[in-house]
């Protein structure tokens, strides 16, 4: 159930009920890809910085510890003890990521594990089953991501399958939906719409997956070599064809400012590796930009990260000190740094939606972009 409560231009603040609980759009999901944070943070500290939804991998959850393991013991809200909504990518990022490793079939993709080699076929069907027996709250439809560049044929042959891909899941959900020992029977689908740059080829993929009356929309296949400018235009052109009173995801975005764009354009959902990935290695986003822990000039310095942060970190810890564990190579310095960002993150949306609310985001975007900009002091 997706309500939109006001709209400022074409952003969106809107709710979207599920059976973990109401999700305040727009959103941005904390990745933790095989169920846990990277950077040691664990679900107790997630529920203290404001987020929402966390986001798991399909794929790599099916690899190890085994989706059948996380069925067993109750899925994966009591497998990593969190009681909010989650979103599982269906794998069809890894047809991308593992393009070495893998082999696109009309039935499906035949992968060999990253892990130990071993041999995995993952179709439609599959990574819907394997999500059923994750219980996340959204399940994603099993796609193709292209490669940036593509050619025209390439993208068009890819998408056509891709369509019958979201066919053959949608039918696969309805059937597991009704077992008796599915865990979560509510467990709501969101199809994908693809076609790279070709802006053509998404309109016309969008107006066809409309017409599925699917739970929600993705955008994939972005952020994937494209500038930003491509991204944003393609945004631009696809988003007025995909159902307005369905939620819409962009995958795998991004940076604040992406996030800020994508936002104006009609976005509700996001996820990213960034603020981990970032603060893991020592960069801190900052409302008045990003900051490098390793540099010199912090090593007496006993300031919090960000001044203007109520975080947990910032209430308590030193420059200084963050810099020394991350020098140091002490997982405290991660978990510091990682916990930081993440509620940096999720305080941005919570800004954007205030913002949306006030009627004043456009005038909020320029003002939060200017300060991203900065050089911390």
């Amino acid at each position: 159930m997706y309500k939109i409560l006001c709209k400022d231009g074409n952003a969106k603040r809107a709710e979207v009920s599920t059976v973990h609980g109401t999700i305040q759009t727009p959103v941005f999901m904390n990745v933790g890809t095989v169920g846990a944070m990277k950077g040691a943070v664990s679900t107790q500290d997630l529920q203290g910085i404001k987020t929402q939804v966390v986001l798991s991998n399909t794929y790599h959850l099916h690899v190890r510890p085994g989706d059948m393991v996380v069925k067993k013991l109750g899925g994966l809200h009591k497998f990593m003890v969190w009681d909010k909504p989650i979103l599982t990518d269906s794998g069809g990022f890894q047809v991308f990521s593992l393009a070495g490793l893998r082999k696109i079939k009309e039935e499906g993709v035949y992968f060999q594990s990253h892990i130990d080699g071993r041999k995995i076929f993952m179709g439609p069907e599959e990574s819907m089953q394997i999500q059923s027996h994750i219980a996340s709250t959204i399940a994603m439809a099993f796609d193709e991501c292209p490669p940036h560049p593509a050619t025209r044929k390439y993208m068009q042959d890819s998408v056509d399958r891709t369509t019958r891909w979201l066919e053959r899941c949608k039918k696969e959900m309805g059937r597991l939906n009704q077992l008796e020992d599915t865990i979560n029977r509510e467990q709501m689908l969101f199809g994908i719409n693809q076609g790279g740059t070709f802006w053509d080829i998404r309109v016309e993929h969008a107006k066809r997956i409309a017409e599925m009356d699917l739970d929600g929309y993705a955008l994939g296949g972005l952020a994937v070599g494209e500038s930003h400018e491509e991204m944003y235009d393609i945004i631009e052109r696809t988003v007025p064809y995909l159902p307005e009173h369905k939620p819409t995801y962009l995958m795998g975005v991004g940076t604040p400012e992406n996030i800020l764009e994508a936002v104006e354009r009609g976005v509700d959902f996001f996820d990213c590796v960034y603020p981990a990935r970032n603060g893991r290695h020592g960069h801190a986003y900052t409302n008045h930009g990003k900051m490098n822990l390793f540099n010199a000039k912090y090593e007496l310095d006993d300031k919090p990260l960000d001044d203007t942060c109520g975080c947990p970190v910032c209430r308590t810890y030193s420059r200084a000190y963050i810099r020394h564990l991350l020098k140091a190579k002490e997982m405290l310095g991660l978990r510091l740094m990682v916990t930081h960002n993440l509620y940096f993150y999720n305080t941005l949306m919570e800004e954007i939606r205030d913002a949306i609310e006030q009627g004043c985001f456009k005038e909020y975007k320029r003002k939060k972009i200017e300060q991203l900009k900065e050089e911390t002091k």
